[in-house]
């Protein structure tokens, strides 16, 4: 396959004027320019405006810890083999409070040894979501129990709205922004 990047940054000049509208309204937002998978979403500039509305409001609003909405992040990324969003997010879940050593059992594909309980709770969910479609019963009941019913939701949130990215990015074949972040090895079939 290759890795040429397919879907480029578009020139000023190519942008039709809704598409002109929508990278200044993403410019002005907390994002700052026309980055990562906007710039592919960016050719059906109101797909990418809602998108974008949404995953403002699940990085910057949403009722989960910074730290538990970061681990998501890379537990998506890990499972796409997401390049530039493992890049992205591997400095700000370390910042959050991910320890160095979790990171590094995800990029391996393995789980996590030495998680927080939440964290723990929010992988399992997680995992078996993303492996098998579905949540058992035990499953649902501890992520409810502790982060409520808003807080399944935006945990849904993130990883389907990380899940539309991954895809976008993966499709668009988008390099990763940062080269100080190990990329991720392919996972074995």
């Amino acid at each position: 396959m290759s890795h040429l990047v397919r879907m480029p940054p578009l020139e000023p000049a190519a942008m039709n004027d809704a598409q002109r509208a929508a990278a200044a309204v993403l410019a002005a937002g907390p994002r700052g320019g026309v980055k990562g998978p906007f710039i592919a979403l960016l050719r059906s500039p109101e797909l990418m405006q809602r998108l974008g509305d949404v995953g403002e409001y699940l990085r910057f609003r949403s009722a989960l810890e910074k730290r538990i909405s970061e681990f998501l992040m890379l537990i998506v990324s890990r499972h796409w083999t997401q390049q530039f969003e493992w890049a992205v997010h591997v400095p700000l879940a370390r910042d959050a409070g991910i320890q160095a050593e979790t990171v590094a059992t995800l990029a391996a594909g393995r789980r996590p040894a030495a998680m927080a309980p939440d964290e723990a709770i929010a992988y399992d969910f997680s995992v078996e979501l993303l492996t098998t479609k579905g949540v058992s019963d035990a499953t649902y009941s501890a992520v409810l129990a502790q982060f409520g019913e808003r807080g399944v939701i935006d945990i849904l949130g993130v990883l389907g709205y990380f899940t539309t990215v991954s895809m976008v990015l993966n499709v668009a074949h988008t390099p990763p922004a940062d080269s100080r972040v190990e990329p991720l090895a392919p996972l074995p079939l």
